[in-house]
């Protein structure tokens, strides 16, 4: 199993997908995000929602935000909806996915 850089608890199961940052040969880089599992009817794909705060100078407050992630979901690592999971920044893998899961818990 690979040491990709990041404080996060390893998967137990393995696996040979090559997009797989413990398993394969995929490189973390760039931003780590924490978010809710919306989605994981994709195969191999899941849909991170995250929340965030955003100033607004006129106003002198924050305002709640969302956003969605795309992200590419590893078979050793088991997500469920609801879940929270920690997408890392890699290399684009499709049009959309520019993430992988590196970690989960509930």
């Amino acid at each position: 199993m690979r040491n990709i850089g990041v404080n996060i608890e390893k998967p137990e199961k393995t696996c040979e997908d090559k997009f797989c940052p413990y398993h394969g040969t995929l490189g973390i880089r760039g931003k780590i995000f924490e978010g809710n599992v919306v989605s994981v009817k994709g195969t191999m794909n899941t849909v991170i929602e995250r929340e965030f705060t955003h100033y607004i100078s006129k106003y002198k407050r924050y305002e709640k935000r969302r956003s969605k992630i795309r992200a590419h979901l590893p078979p050793c690592i088991d997500l469920k909806l609801g879940q929270k999971a920690t997408v890392g920044e890699c290399r684009p893998l499709t049009k959309n996915i520019s993430f992988v899961v590196i970690g989960g818990s509930n």
